[in-house]
């Protein structure tokens, strides 16, 4: 930025000439004010125009004088201040935010798609200071009585409270953040359904018989305990035959871990024709990676009729129940929690304590040890007796 060079005859009016805008045949000046702030002491500076906009030094020397009476009055803000007081939800959003979540956000089209779906037609043209709490309670109510997830209440607003959050650390929004005052929900919507050997094997079956490719990615989550997109982000590179590893990269957690081949997924690969090492596992017909899962998985589910009469959403079979069956049937076999977890790739052993039920035997060690130390301390005070008697 060029020099500010003050204006003789005018206090506090100073001015910067253009390298490249011209007024009147000559370098086009743009005007500036500068005044001690009363409240903090600090020099403020503030830009005015262009000559070329119909600035002059006068212009700029009046504009000078009511600041120093707004900041003799209080109500005196920086101009950032006064541009963020202006600053709207939907700018936020659409201008910063969701550019900023495509680039660093795994799942950014979920933000879109919860901005489009129930943010932008109550929140857009609302500037940030003008949201309430009370209007994200209008929101987290409207969405419950259009029969939403807590799950998707919550994101809803989580949304909110980083597009906040961020604006603030941007410097674009200095106030509040309205998330402040409300109660986030908090979902209970872990999967509590697991498969009986019988069950998965015949879901296997008839996977196959309607589409071999789904019974195989159904296979690995079922022996490797995969989620859905860590069987799709698979590579050949990935696959190590000769130590009997699939090596499982960008995961949910961003952390990698290995997964074991068994007899199951050796035969699964078999099945398959390897290809380059950054060729997936799963292609499309055009080659391509698999990002969806095929209706034929829920259609299958349908007609062996494994949810018929189940409304709890948790006790209904979906393609994550295989997950869950690995892992209550690595619960089941006596593997303690914390090697469970680890081959989940869970990142503390509260998430697998949800299976803890289903391992009795390690339960029963407890009461054992309890019985045992209180039969022990009566056999001391039995011979403690006898001695002396």
């Amino acid at each position: 930025m060029a020099a500010k060079k003050s204006v003789k005859k005018y206090v506090g009016v100073y001015y910067t000439e253009s390298k490249i805008r011209k007024w009147r045949e000559r370098p086009d000046r743009c005007y500036w004010v500068a005044f001690k702030d009363a409240r903090t002491g600090k020099l403020r500076w503030e830009r005015c125009g262009w000559a070329s906009e119909g600035w002059t030094p006068e212009a700029a020397q009046r504009r000078r004088h009511e600041l120093l009476e707004e900041d003799r009055t209080g109500e005196y803000k920086p101009k950032v201040e006064r541009k963020a007081d202006l600053l709207t939800f939907g700018e936020l959003l659409e201008k910063h935010y969701l550019p900023w979540a495509d680039e660093n956000k795994r799942r950014a089209r979920d933000d879109r798609s919860m901005y489009r779906s129930w943010l932008e037609s109550r929140l857009k043209e609302k500037t940030l200071k003008e949201i309430s709490s009370l209007d994200l309670e209008r929101l987290k109510k409207d969405m419950r009585q259009a029969g939403k997830a807590e799950a998707t209440v919550k994101h809803a607003l989580c949304l909110v409270r980083e597009a906040y959050n961020k604006g603030g650390a941007w410097r674009l929004y200095n106030g509040e953040n309205p998330c402040k005052g409300v109660s986030f929900p908090k979902p209970n919507n872990a999967r509590q359904r697991f498969l009986t050997p019988e069950a998965a094997d015949r879901l296997l079956i008839a996977l196959g018989e309607r589409s071999p490719q789904i019974a195989r990615v159904a296979t690995l989550s079922l022996y490797a305990g995969l989620r859905l997109g860590e069987v799709f982000n698979l590579r050949w590179k990935d696959v190590d035959i000769e130590h009997g590893i699939l090596h499982v990269m960008d995961t949910k957690n961003r952390e990698s871990r290995p997964a074991f081949v068994t007899e199951p997924i050796r035969e699964l690969l078999k099945e398959l024709t390897p290809g380059l090492p950054e060729e997936p596992l799963f292609a499309t017909k055009a080659g391509d990676p698999v990002v969806w899962l095929s209706k034929a998985f829920k259609k299958t589910v349908d007609s062996m009729g494994l949810n018929k009469g189940i409304n709890d959403p948790r006790q209904k079979v979906t393609f994550h129940s295989l997950r869950h069956t690995f892992a209550s049937r690595a619960i089941m076999a006596g593997v303690p929690i914390y090697v469970v977890g680890k081959a989940l790739g869970h990142k503390s052993t509260a998430m697998t304590q949800r299976y803890s039920h289903l391992a009795p035997e390690s339960q029963r060690t407890a009461f054992e040890a309890v019985a045992r130390v209180n039969e022990m301390a009566k056999a001391k005070e039995v011979v403690k007796s006898i001695e002396q008697a």
